[in-house]
């Protein structure tokens, strides 16, 4: 496949209201407004205007256990565990889509599935939305892949680590009706790739971007692993690069996890992490 067309999930570009031709779409996006556009609903950039691009296909297969027992799949599994509904479009019509619907809005955001898996697209779309369009791009990763020329039109590196609560195991398998292959089996040793976060860290310390490392924590017993297996590994980070985001696709699930997070990122000088999207849209997708 050439390197400008990019396997997108079905929402592509979101929320948007026009076309690549400029013309009014008759579905309204999910947020339900009447113009393009929602907010980021996570991390140092929380409530900032924003358009979501979505990458298709992830090389890690995320099923956590909630607190009482019951288990997260990954929020957005179309783009990972069930990528069978799938955009193609060229860095030139992502790009038209993106100027159809920027209006006053400066940030976009690049998510997945994990687009470092498309690196030669990623590197062809970021350098067009910063030479053409001037914009700020938050790559949303899990920190497993590291690629400086990928790395080089981005200015906020979003990377969410996943811990072992995060590895499937076969009775989450068998519990969610699925079979153990491919990446379900290499989740656990393909979720921790210390060599790519310290590259990561490396870049931010000498160059003018940022980072942080954003944590999905469902139990007080993660602080430690966050601690011992990250942390303590890792050089160049400064405590307020670290956030903590509650487990849960739902505002029920995240009653469980909420103040556990919050309690323990004030207890070792780390950042919350809300969900505001969650908290206003619940589990939809494409708001």
């Amino acid at each position: 496949m050439m390197k400008n067309i990019i396997s997108l999930a079905e929402e592509a570009l979101f929320p948007i209201v026009k076309d690549i031709e400029g013309n009014t779409i008759e579905q309204a996006p999910a947020t339900g407004f009447s113009i393009a556009g929602t907010i980021q609903g996570e991390g140092k950039l929380a409530g900032v205007p924003s358009l979501f691009i979505r990458f298709s296909s992830c090389n890690l297969r995320c099923i956590w256990k909630l607190p009482d027992g019951g288990l997260s799949r990954c929020d957005t599994p179309y783009a990972s565990f069930d990528n069978h509904r799938v955009k193609h479009l060229s860095s030139e019509e992502l790009l038209m889509l993106v100027k159809q619907n920027l209006g006053q809005i400066r940030h976009i955001v690049i998510s997945g599935g994990e687009p470092l898996l498309q690196k030669d697209a990623l590197i062809d779309l970021s350098a067009r939305l910063k030479s053409e369009l001037g914009l700020h791009i938050t790559l949303e990763t899990n920190g497993t892949i590291f690629n400086r020329e990928a790395c080089e039109y981005i200015d906020l590196f979003s990377i969410s680590p996943k811990l072992g609560n995060s590895t499937p195991d076969p009775s989450n398998l068998k519990a969610l009706g699925l079979n153990p292959s491919g990446p379900l089996n290499y989740h656990g040793s393909n979720r921790l790739n210390l060599k790519a976060l310290q590259s990561f860290l490396d870049l931010c310390n000498s160059r003018d971007k940022e980072l942080q490392l954003k944590f999905v924590v469902a139990s007080p017993e993660e602080e430690k692993e966050i601690i011992e297996d990250y942390l303590q590994k890792l050089s160049g980070w400064r405590a307020s690069d670290i956030l903590l985001m509650p487990l849960g696709a739902t505002v029920e699930e995240l009653k469980q996890t909420t103040l556990m997070a919050m309690e323990m990122a004030v207890r070792n000088g780390w950042r919350y992490s809300p969900r505001i999207h969650i908290d206003l849209f619940g589990s939809k997708p494409g708001v």
